[in-house]
């Protein structure tokens, strides 16, 4: 049902924690937004303080725009309504679930976080829902949708205010089943915050985003967040890994484990798999768990992405979905942009774009290649710049697993391209080339290619441009790696 809006007394009531104050009329909104530049008539603009603005500033833009209340921190001088409040960030998820009706309680969300497989998982959850016949929703890194229709997005997990106002929409448009994948910035920032979540996932966790959270504590807390009782009702966690058997040991919500049946744990998962064979094409897996015992052919290939497809078999399992629905869905072919997505021109050798953005993602995407031909692995890899320079070596490192390790950009943005490519070849070993161009350094690798072998190009996955310190320039991996084959002759 649609949401009409709310008196600001009465949303003041939603943050009394806050300590709300009302100056000028008790007046009705029926949005809020923490953009100026979105703000409509009838509408409520949050001043959020941020690192790089401050959105009292935009104040009376988002007046002239047609905002009939304020959020802010500070009293401002103006005849329009305010609520003022002791911080708005935190007001902002509250106030704009009110707003709409608390909208993701009317379906069940299912909220995937970890360092790595949030897209693959969440993807998985929506073939498995549409083969049980839902009309289904999706929030994430490649964007949203809602049945077949794309809704670009700005970030993995939305402001709360865009994210309130999509998950709305969903329920207005009937959507059965959500997923949504949940990064630990939104978690940090209060994104996530008054949004329910029926299922929380968790599928494993490795160093990133330590520019942001400081160190792996504070990262695996923001993560673990999403387990407390007052966001979800039941939580899906990979146990293979030790941070999922620590948030499993410490949840109070019911509990469902998933894991590998030849991994070394105490207690065997609820739900359990086995790989029984692999290609480039595809994965054979193996789920049993109480009364059911299954086999399903995954059009993705590695052992990641079986672990990726039990926890997502696991989630929609707990929203009700049949097990046979759940099948027919993980073997419905699913194209998901940039993650081990194959490149063919028909060269005798397999050529595969992954988002692999962190050390343990790398080395799982090259044992993955490892396994998937007898020939060698080549890995093009780069680390992003103004993200966590801690890592850096450590992808060197893990690069250096594969045969011939290209180590070259990723998106630099303000950093210098060449430094970048130093720190990272730093922790290299074995057989390494630094070719800074990125283009170049795809291209010199399908040129080291012989039959049977496995090129990754792994950092961008889906990405349309490379980020520079003055501009974003085109630049889509799979695109430049199917031009490289074609120069040496392959193909059309």
């Amino acid at each position: 049902m649609r949401a009409d809006g709310a008196r600001l007394s009465r949303l003041a009531t939603v943050i009394d924690h806050l300590e709300p104050r009302l100056v000028g009329a008790d007046t009705v909104i029926v949005d809020v937004h923490h953009d100026s530049r979105q703000v409509a008539p009838h509408t409520g603009f949050v001043a959020i303080v941020g690192s790089l603005a401050d959105g009292h500033e935009f104040v009376p833009a988002a007046i002239e725009a047609g905002a009939t209340a304020v959020v802010v921190e500070r009293e401002l001088i103006t005849d329009t309504s305010q609520l003022v409040v002791t911080d708005t960030r935190r007001a902002l998820p509250r106030l704009a679930a009110a707003v709409h009706g608390n909208p993701s309680r009317a379906f069940p969300l299912i909220g995937v976080t970890g360092t790595n497989g949030k897209t693959t998982v969440t993807h998985l959850l929506e073939s498995i829902g549409r083969s049980a016949g839902l009309r289904t929703g999706l929030i994430g890194t490649v964007g949203a949708r809602i049945g077949d229709d794309s809704i670009p997005v700005a970030r993995t997990t939305p402001e709360s205010s865009d994210l309130q106002r999509l998950l709305a929409r969903m329920r207005d448009e009937a959507v059965d089943l959500v997923a949504m994948e949940v990064s630990s910035h939104a978690l940090d920032l209060g994104r996530v915050d008054s949004v329910w979540f029926a299922v929380s996932a968790f599928t494993n966790l490795s160093q990133d985003h330590l520019d942001h959270h400081g160190d792996m504590e504070a990262y695996f807390r923001a993560k673990a967040s999403l387990f407390e009782p007052d966001r979800t009702g039941h939580a899906v966690v990979w146990i293979d890994d030790p941070a999922g058997r620590t948030i499993a040991s410490e949840t109070s919500v019911t509990l469902t484990t998933v894991g590998f049946a030849d991994a070394v744990l105490d207690t065997p998962p609820d739900v359990m798999g086995r790989v029984l064979g692999m290609t480039a094409r595809w994965t054979d897996v193996e789920l049993v768990t109480t009364g059911v015992r299954f086999r399903y052919r995954l059009t993705l290939p590695g052992r990641f992405n079986a672990a990726n497809s039990l926890v997502a078999a696991a989630c929609a399992a707990e929203t009700g979905v049949p097990w046979e629905a759940i099948r027919e869905g993980l073997e419905v072919p699913v194209a998901i942009p940039g993650r081990f997505e194959a490149v063919d021109v028909g060269q005798p050798f397999t050529v595969l774009v992954d988002y692999a953005h962190t050390p343990d993602a790398v080395g799982a995407a090259v044992a993955a290649a490892r396994e998937l031909a007898p020939g060698r692995v080549l890995a093009v890899v780069g680390a992003a710049g103004d993200r966590d320079p801690g890592k850096r070596p450590l992808m060197g490192a893990a690069a250096s697993s594969a045969d011939v390790a290209i180590i070259t950009s990723d998106n630099p943005r303000s950093e210098d391209p060449e430094s970048l490519v130093e720190q990272v070849v730093a922790g290299t070993s074995g057989h390494v080339l630094a070719l800074v161009d990125r283009r170049e350094a795809i291209t010199r690798a399908v040129q080291l290619a012989g039959a049977d072998d496995v090129v990754l190009i792994l950092g961008k996955g889906h990405e349309q441009g490379q980020e520079f310190a003055t501009e974003t320039v085109p630049f889509v991996d799979t695109e430049v790696a199917a031009a490289a084959l074609r120069e040496m002759g392959y193909g059309p």
